[in-house]
C-alpha cells in the first residue's frame, strides 16, 4: 500500500443532472424507456461523472444533492431562487432514479433537508482536506469560495470532458481577490440566478475594486467616508440587504452531515452496476465505467 494521500472527488449532483438534461431536452430527445420514464438526464449524468473520473482519477467519490427547495436560505429570504420555475415534467422522475443508479455504483448519495448540496460539499471538503486532496466537480461558480491549498474546483464547460480547473492561485489571477472574498463580492453585487439583489447599482467591477482596497465588507463599511459619494449612498441605503446577501452567499461548512472516507472508495461491482443500467434501459455507457482491476482493488 503506498502512502499517497487519497483523492476525493465531491460531485454536485444537480449541476450534472440539469446540464445533461437540458443538453438533450432542447432537441426533444428524452430517451423514454419501455416503462415510459425519460432517462436522458441520467444517461448524460453518468457520462459526465465517469468522463471526469477517467480524466482526474480520484480514489474516492461521493455525490451531493439538494433535498428540495426549502432551505435555511428561503427562511432568511423567501424570494431566494424565487425566479426558478418548476422542474420540467420529463426531469421529475429522473431525480430519484439517478440516485438509485449512483447507489448501484456503490457511490454514496449525500444530502440534508434544509441545506443545499453546496453546504454538504463545503462541510465534507473542510473535514476531508487534512487527509485527502479534494476536488469538486460542478458547473456552478459559487463553489469557488471553497478553494483552498487542498481543495480544487473542476468547472464543467460545454460538451463532455471540457473543464476549467481552479486553484486559489488561478482564482486570484482571474479576480484579483482571494476565494474567501468571493462571499463579500456576491454580497455586494448580488446574484440574479439565486435572485437576491446585493447592493443596488454596484456591479462586479466596483465590488472587486472595493474589496481589493478594503478587503471585506467590514472594511468597506468602516471606510464609507473614503468612498465616492454615489457608492457611499448606495451602500448606506442597502446596508441591511448587504448583510443578508452575505448570509445567502456564504456556503455553510458546518452542517450536520455524516461522511466516512472509507465508504467513498471507488469500488464498482460490475454485475450490480450493469444490471441497474440494463433495468433502467440506459445503453452505451458500459465502456465508461471504471471496472478495471486497478481501480477496484
Amino acid at each position: 500500500m503506498n502512502n499517497q494521500k487519497p483523492s476525493l472527488m465531491l460531485v454536485d449532483g444537480m449541476a450534472l443532472l440539469f446540464r445533461a438534461f437540458y443538453a438533450t431536452a432542447v432537441t426533444g430527445q428524452f430517451m423514454i424507456n419501455s416503462k415510459g420514464v425519460p432517462t436522458n438526464g441520467i444517461h448524460g449524468f453518468v457520462k459526465h461523472l465517469f468522463t471526469a473520473v477517467s480524466s482526474f482519477k480520484p480514489t474516492h467519490l461521493a455525490v451531493c444533492w439538494d433535498m428540495g427547495s426549502k432551505t435555511f436560505r428561503t427562511e432568511l429570504f423567501p424570494d431566494y431562487k424565487g425566479n426558478r420555475g418548476e422542474a420540467p415534467i420529463e426531469l421529475v422522475p429522473q431525480f430519484d432514479l439517478v440516485k438509485e443508479v449512483v447507489a448501484a455504483f456503490d457511490i454514496p448519495n449525500i444530502g440534508l433537508a434544509g441545506y443545499e448540496a453546496d453546504d454538504c460539499i463545503g462541510t465534507i471538503a473542510q473535514q476531508a482536506k487534512d487527509f485527502a486532496h479534494v476536488s469538486i466537480l460542478t458547473g456552478d461558480q459559487d463553489i469557488l469560495q471553497l478553494l483552498d491549498e487542498s481543495i480544487s474546483v473542476i468547472l464543467m464547460k460545454k460538451g463532455y470532458g471540457n473543464y476549467l480547473v481552479h486553484t486559489p492561485q488561478t482564482f486570484f489571477e482571474e479576480k484579483g481577490i482571494s476565494p474567501r472574498q468571493m462571499v463579500d463580492l456576491k454580497a455586494l453585487m448580488g446574484d440574479p440566478s439565486d435572485n437576491y439583489p446585493g447592493v443596488k447599482g454596484i456591479g462586479e467591477k466596483t465590488a472587486l475594486k472595493l474589496l481589493q482596497e478594503f478587503h471585506h465588507i467590514e472594511g468597506i463599511i468602516s471606510n464609507l467616508d473614503r468612498l465616492s459619494k454615489s457608492n457611499k449612498t448606495k451602500i448606506e441605503q442597502d446596508l441591511e440587504m448587504l448583510h443578508l446577501s452575505r448570509r445567502l452567499a456564504e456556503i455553510k461548512c458546518d452542517v450536520p452531515v455524516t461522511y466516512v472516507l472509507e465508504e467513498t472508495g471507488l469500488r464498482i461491482e460490475k454485475d450490480k452496476a450493469l444490471n441497474k443500467l440494463l433495468e433502467v434501459e440506459i445503453r452505451g455507457l458500459q465502456r465508461l465505467l471504471p471496472l478495471n482491476e486497478a481501480i477496484i482493488s
